[in-house]
C-alpha cells in the first residue's frame, strides 16, 4: 500500500474523518484478534461462515449510524441465515433437535466469530463515513497503516515467534500481504459505491470458499452440512439486500 502513496490525492480532512477514524481502530483490532483466535481453536467451516451475521446486524447499525435500511425481505434473509446457522451443526441433530443451536455455544470460535460479525457490522459503517470525508484510496492506506501500528505491540509481547515464522516463509506472508492490500482497497473503494449493507453481503459469499478450503486444506469432516447451511446463509443474505 506505500507504493502508491506517491500517487494519492490528500483530500480536505475534516473532525468527522478522524472521529471515526479513532473509533474504529481500536474495534478493528479487538475483531482481527477474535478473528484469529477463533480460527485457531475451531475449524474454519465452523467459523467463517458466521461472518454471514454481520449484514443482520448491519440493519440495525446501518440505520442508526448512516440512515440506510434494506428492503422488508431481510426478514426472511435473518430467518434463512438463522437456519443456516443450525445446519451448519446438524450432525448433532441425532442429540436431539435443540442439538445444532446447543452446539453453537459450546463451540468458543463460533461464538467469538458472532462476536467478529457484530463489531464488523460497527466499523464497516465507521470505514465508510470516513472514506465519505476523504476518499476511498487514501482512507485505505492511512487506515491499514495506523491499524497495523496499533497492532505492532501486540505482535512485539504477545506473538514473538512470529517474527521467526515469517522470516522462514517470507513468499508466502509477501503473497498474503499482497492479497490483504488487494482486498482493503476493493473494499472501501466499492462501500463509497453502494449501501453498507449490500457491500458487505456480496463480500459475505466468500464463507462458501472457507467451507471449502477447510475441507481441501486441514481435511474438516461433515463438510456436506456446514456447505449446504453456508449456501442458505448466503441466499439469506441476498434476500436481506437485493429484494
Amino acid at each position: 500500500l506505500l507504493a502508491i502513496v506517491p500517487f494519492i490525492e490528500i483530500p480536505p480532512l475534516d473532525f468527522t474523518f478522524w472521529l471515526s477514524t479513532i473509533l474504529a481502530l481500536p474495534l478493528e483490532v479487538i475483531a482481527v484478534l477474535l478473528y484469529i483466535k477463533a480460527i485457531r481453536v475451531s475449524p474454519l467451516s465452523l467459523t467463517i461462515p458466521f461472518l454471514a451475521l454481520t449484514p443482520v446486524f448491519l440493519i440495525a447499525t446501518s440505520y442508526i449510524m448512516l440512515g440506510e435500511l434494506p428492503d422488508p425481505s431481510g426478514i426472511a434473509g435473518i430467518v434463512l441465515i438463522t437456519i443456516g446457522a443450525y445446519l451448519l451443526n446438524l450432525n448433532n441433530l441425532e442429540k436431539g433437535f435443540l442439538a445444532p443451536m446447543k452446539a453453537i455455544v459450546r463451540e468458543k470460535g463460533s461464538l467469538m466469530m458472532i462476536g467478529v460479525a457484530f463489531i464488523y457490522s460497527i466499523t464497516s459503517n465507521l470505514g465508510k463515513i470516513a472514506v465519505l470525508h476523504s476518499s476511498p484510496l487514501f482512507f485505505t492506506v492511512v487506515y491499514t497503516i495506523i491499524f497495523s501500528i496499533f497492532f505492532l505491540p501486540y505482535v512485539i509481547f504477545k506473538e514473538r515467534k512470529i517474527v521467526a515464522v515469517i522470516k522462514g516463509r517470507i513468499p508466502l506472508f509477501l503473497l498474503i500481504g499482497f492479497l490483504f492490500a488487494i482486498m482493503v482497497t476493493a473494499h472501501f473503494m466499492a462501500i463509497s459505491l453502494t449501501k453498507v449493507s449490500y457491500m458487505i453481503s456480496v463480500k459475505r459469499t466468500s464463507l462458501i470458499f472457507s467451507v471449502l478450503y477447510g475441507w481441501l486444506f486441514f481435511k474438516e469432516e461433515h463438510i456436506r452440512e456446514r456447505l449446504f447451511g453456508s449456501i442458505v446463509m448466503v441466499i439469506g443474505v441476498v434476500l436481506i439486500t437485493l429484494f
